[in-house]
């Protein structure tokens, strides 16, 4: 797609305020494919305040009429969907076939469950000589990452929508180009003016600001902990609701019942997909000490399948960041097994498929979150050793357990301290909450429980 030179605001295209631009860089070859506006503080007030205009309509909306500008939202992310796709591709550097697969074809499926919703959700009920409304929560700030660039903005706006709210998305630098594709998608689907608004910027300047404004009721994170952290400090202070969704570092728990190698093998899939790029990802691989070897030598090999197949990190940064894990990991003692720092292609911000196996639960490999394509593999000796190891970190966004019987890994996953348990294998569900315990945030995403992070309560007495 063509870059717009400026940010969509109030219904339409608008200069920004400043002269400040984003370049955008294909991580894949390093070339420049465009650029977009650099957001400042008054671009951001321009945003709030057209939000805030455009909120007691469109919270007065009947439900049923929000639920079809959504359906009208998806139906014209279906009609460009090739189009996400290959944005997609250029500006993350995702194979085609992923970024056709996931990146635009899950948001499709999350825009049509919450048009379901806003339609179906009962936004009224009796309790007694009560009636209870859920009532939109008023004007949210939205502030996405490069990882997921329209997944992560769809599942934010779209619920927020569907409840009524009004929207302004600060979406990451380094992925402005899908989040203006889908902003086109919200102006051809015929939602209101000032109902969703876009502004690209840097995350210390358009970010804060959006966090501190004011007149902002919800602030909707994505992104590191650390951030996430201040985020929420400012937010606290205004007593302003937040919804963080932050970092993880999810254990893959291989119990002694479980078939090993379809077991190793999704695992090592996991953890490549998207280059590693995933919050929830299963970077620590949790295996018997009896199959201990036979698991390592079963992830080398699967690991080695990647080596052309993965796509680039996002940026120069990212690719430091990860090799300096890498180098982290060699120097603490774990064992190379495949992959390693070294650059795999001249051009392209590539990271190798890397497995480390001898990691033990201290090693900052298994202790922090790395993102990108570096699996851990860690030994345990027993059911109660392996879940010590899985909740042994400060996060709590996701995991997986692999059993013979699922009653067996239900047990175990019951015992595990974080968010969303993979069970065998369990495929993505779009309807079902994702969201962290500890240090991997706040509140819930997707489906209800998403939904009813844009929602307050009001009771009134009979």
């Amino acid at each position: 797609m063509k870059p717009h030179d400026g940010l969509y605001i109030d219904g339409a295209w608008r200069p920004a305020a400043g002269g400040d631009l984003i370049q955008v860089v294909n991580p894949a070859d390093e070339q420049v494919i465009g650029q977009v506006p650099a957001a400042g503080a008054e671009d951001v007030d321009t945003a709030v305040r057209a939000a805030r205009a455009a909120l007691p309509a469109w919270a007065a909306t009947p439900p049923a009429e929000r639920a079809a500008r959504l359906t009208a939202l998806r139906d014209v992310l279906v009609a460009r969907q090739e189009e996400i796709a290959e944005t997609v591709t250029a500006e993350l550097g995702a194979p085609t076939k992923l970024s056709q697969v996931v990146h635009a074809a899950l948001p499709i499926a999350v825009a049509g469950s919450y048009a379901e919703l806003a339609a179906t959700h009962p936004f009224e009920e009796k309790v007694g000589n009560s009636t209870v409304h859920l009532e939109p929560i008023g004007v949210v700030g939205a502030i996405t990452p490069w990882n997921y660039p329209l997944h992560q903005i769809v599942a934010k706006a779209a619920p927020a929508l569907a409840a009524g709210c009004t929207i302004v998305v600060k979406p990451a630098e380094d992925t402005p180009l899908t989040a203006q594709l889908f902003a086109e998608a919200v102006h051809e689907a015929g939602v209101p003016a000032g109902v969703f608004n876009l502004v690209t910027g840097l995350g210390p300047v358009a970010g804060q600001a959006l966090a501190e404004h004011p007149d902002v009721d919800l602030v909707s994170f994505t992104g590191s902990t650390a951030v996430g952290r201040r985020i929420g400090a400012v937010a606290g202070g205004a007593l302003k609701k937040v919804a963080l969704e932050l970092g993880g570092k999810s254990a893959n728990v291989i119990l002694p019942s479980a078939d090993l190698a379809k077991a190793v093998n999704v695992g090592v899939a996991n953890v490549m997909s998207n280059s590693g790029q995933t919050c929830s990802a299963w970077t620590r691989m949790l295996v018997h000490a009896d199959q201990y070897d036979e698991a390592v030598e079963l992830a080398r090999a699967a690991a080695a399948k990647y080596g052309d197949r993965i796509g680039p990190v996002v940026n120069a940064g990212q690719r430091d960041r990860v090799r300096g894990y890498i180098e982290k990991g060699l120097a603490e003692g774990a064992r190379l097994v495949a992959g390693g720092p070294d650059a795999p292609r001249e051009r392209g911000y590539y990271v190798s498929p890397t497995v480390f196996a001898d990691v033990t639960p201290e090693m900052t490999i298994a202790q922090e979150e790395i993102f990108g394509p570096v699996l851990t593999v860690l030994k345990y000796v027993d059911e109660e050793d392996a879940l010590r190891i899985a909740n042994g970190t400060v996060y709590g966004l996701a995991g997986a357990v692999w059993a013979g019987d699922e009653a067996e890994a239900v047990a175990f996953a019951r015992r595990m301290d974080t968010g969303q348990v993979d069970i065998n294998g369990g495929r993505f569900n779009p309807r079902a909450p994702f969201g962290g315990y500890k240090q991997s945030g706040v509140g819930r995403e997707l489906g209800v429980h998403g939904l009813t992070e844009y929602l307050q309560t009001k009771s009134l007495q009979f």
